[in-house]
C-alpha cells in the first residue's frame, strides 16, 4: 500500500464525518428507518413529503453516523444504526414527521427502527407512542381554547354582579314607591 494512501483515506473519512455533522446542525430530532426494498421513486416521495414538514430524509453510512453522533455528544444510538439506514432529520415539530413515516410504512417497505427525540433514544414502541401524542400546535390550540373559555366565564361573572346590583336597587325602589 502506498504511504500517502492511508492519510488520504483518513482525510476522506474525516471529511465525510464533518459533512454529516454539518447536515445534523439545527436538527431537533432524528427518526431512524430501514430503507431496504424502497425504490428510488419511493425514497423521493418520502423526501418530498418530509420536506413540506421541515425535515430531510437521508440515507447514511452507519459507521460515519456513529462517529458524528459521538462527536456531537449525543446519546449512543448504535443499536439503531444497523443494516441499511435512512434517517429523517426533523428541524421543526417531529411528531408530524413520525406520523408521516408511519403512514408511509403502511404503504411501502420502510421500517421505523427508533429515534433520537428530545435528546433521548426512543425504541420503535416509544416512537409509535410519541406519534399518537397531539402536536405542539394542537396542544397550544387546546390551551388557548381553555384559556378563552375561562376568560369568557370570568367576564360573564363580572358582568352579572353589577346587573344583580341594579336589579336589587330597582326592586328596592319599586317596593318603596308602592309603600309610600
Amino acid at each position: 500500500m502506498p504511504e500517502g494512501y492511508t492519510t488520504k483515506v483518513n482525510e476522506q473519512k474525516q471529511a465525510a464525518v464533518q459533512a454529516v455533522k454539518e447536515r445534523f446542525a439545527g436538527v431537533n430530532d432524528y427518526v431512524f428507518t430501514n430503507y431496504r426494498g424502497l425504490t428510488v421513486e419511493q425514497i423521493t416521495a418520502i423526501r418530498r413529503a418530509l420536506h413540506e414538514q421541515d425535515a430531510d430524509f437521508r440515507v447514511i453510512k452507519n459507521r460515519t453516523a456513529k462517529i458524528a453522533f459521538s462527536e456531537l455528544e449525543y446519546p449512543d444510538v448504535s443499536e439503531l444504526l444497523v443494516g441499511p439506514t435512512a434517517v429523517a432529520l426533523a428541524r421543526g415539530e417531529s411528531g408530524s414527521v413520525v406520523k408521516r413515516l408511519i403512514d408511509f410504512a403502511k404503504e411501502m417497505p420502510v421500517e421505523l427502527k427508533g429515534g433520537l427525540i428530545g435528546g433521548a433514544v426512543f425504541s420503535l414502541e416509544q416512537v409509535e407512542a410519541y406519534s399518537r401524542l397531539p402536536s405542539r400546535d394542537e396542544l397550544i390550540a387546546k390551551l388557548m381554547s381553555a384559556m378563552n373559555g375561562t376568560a369568557q366565564n370570568l367576564v360573564f361573572v363580572l358582568n352579572a354582579i353589577p346587573q344583580k346590583l341594579v336589579r336589587t336597587l330597582q326592586a328596592v325602589k319599586e317596593k318603596k314607591e308602592s309603600e309610600g
